[in-house]
């Protein structure tokens, strides 16, 4: 029978038959360098995400909603390029969200953030 070799750093495997790797850190290790690329990607963008969540919730809201100023949130790191979905009523108006807390751009650079229940 052929010996079998641990993926990651190539030492003698003991055990099940099937076992690829000879402990969880090169288990870890050779599919983090498997998917390091689009991880990245993906890594990026949820911390720009969560970054903007962060920024909408430390406003605080009055009946499930408030104003706020474009420059207070640019102050604080705002990117309006990263949203999770778009909300457009009846009336045309369309409401920008990051998961349940949303803005609505108004006049004047003001902005109403909203949350969704």
């Amino acid at each position: 029978m052929e010996e079998r070799k641990c993926l990651e750093c190539g030492d003698k495997l003991i055990g099940r038959a099937d076992k690829k790797f000879c402990s969880d850190h090169c288990r870890n290790a050779f599919n983090n360098k498997l998917n390091k690329d689009s991880k990245n990607l993906v890594r990026n963008i949820n911390n720009k995400l969560r970054k903007n969540y962060r920024i909408l919730a430390s406003f605080p809201l009055k009946d499930g909603k408030t104003t706020t100023t474009k420059m207070r949130l640019m102050d604080r790191g705002f990117d309006f390029e990263h949203i999770t979905n778009l909300y457009t009523t009846k009336k045309g108006s369309t409401y920008r969200f990051v998961y349940d807390l949303g803005y609505l751009p108004l006049d004047n650079d003001y902005f109403m953030i909203v949350k969704r229940e």
